[in-house]
């Protein structure tokens, strides 16, 4: 295993003990993304247990991991933050807003200060509001503050293509009007009969189908919070679906970003047509209300 812990030096915090934080930890742990991974709850116990639990793991890895108090937390270099209400079966995310409001004001609230040059990763959901909320709350640039956004769902995405075309997942640059191989998807004869709408709405609800089958997500997500996580160590400056305040909406939303060391370095617009635009601006509405009083 590539050690990138040994050369990066980076401290991760993780908000939120649970299924998500502590899968989180695991993959982080596994992949040598930091030297030092702190972790805290308000369940002190379980807290505990989890990091006896990953320090067993640790000796693939040069991470350290260790209980952190909420200060130690907010000193870190990227802080991710999972802890929130879980969506319930049948829960849409908006009806989660009010639920995890108090909890990311609480949340922020114990880590302050927060250090100026932290990452602040936001992984619960209703994502683009809550990466709206914390973005005020954490008094970080909006450039330092992104949600997990659409990468999960893009990811889906392509994994749905590639048993339709065969092709590797990594060569599937986009949706239905981007480029596989600088081809675009709709000129392949296997998309042109499929229900695109019914493919996407599949996609789309494959969370839904997870939460009601074991109660919650956690794997997925954890494997995109490592690679998160990874681009900011090594500055890699992928190009990934984030969510982040976009200027040109007025809101934050989930597009394509620039990730690295500093965060968003540029947000990449896609070609979208005058339909496409209206339904982003449908969503900018609805976040940009959801988050008045914080804008």
């Amino acid at each position: 295993m590539t050690d990138h812990a040994a050369s990066n030096g980076n401290r991760m915090a993780i908000i939120g003990a649970g299924s998500v934080g502590s899968s989180i930890a695991f993959a982080c742990l596994m992949r040598s993304v930091v030297s030092e991974l702190l972790i805290n709850d308000l369940d002190k116990k379980v807290c505990e247990g989890q990091v006896l639990d990953l320090q067993d793991a640790a000796f693939i890895s040069s991470t350290k991991v260790r209980v952190g108090s909420p200060k130690d937390c907010g000193q870190a270099d990227i802080i991710v933050i999972t802890a929130g209400a879980r969506q319930r079966p049948g829960e849409t995310r908006d009806e989660l807003v009010q639920r995890n409001e108090d909890i990311l004001k609480s949340v922020l609230g114990g880590l302050q200060p927060i250090k100026p040059s932290a990452i602040l990763i936001l992984v619960a959901n209703p994502v683009n509001i809550l990466t709206c909320m914390a973005q005020k709350l954490s008094g970080l640039p909006p450039n330092q503050v992104i949600g997990t956004g659409t990468f999960l769902d893009s990811i889906r995405f392509r994994g749905a293509m590639k048993e339709r075309l065969h092709v590797s997942e990594t060569s599937i640059h986009g949706p239905w009007r981007q480029a596989v191989g600088g081809k675009p998807l709709l000129s392949f004869e296997e998309i042109k009969t499929l229900d695109t709408t019914k493919e996407a709405e599949n996609v789309a609800r494959k969370a839904y189908k997870i939460i009601d089958l074991k109660g919650a997500t956690s794997f997925g997500i954890a494997a995109v919070v490592s690679e998160l996580a990874l681009c900011i160590t090594l500055n890699k400056l992928s190009v990934i679906p984030l969510s982040t305040y976009c200027d040109r909406f007025k809101a934050c939303l989930s597009f394509p970003v620039s990730l690295g060391s500093n965060g968003v370095q540029r947000i990449v617009y896609p070609e979208m047509s005058q339909e496409e635009i209206a339904l982003v601006e449908s969503s900018a509405e609805i976040t940009r209300q959801a988050c008045a009083k914080y804008l």
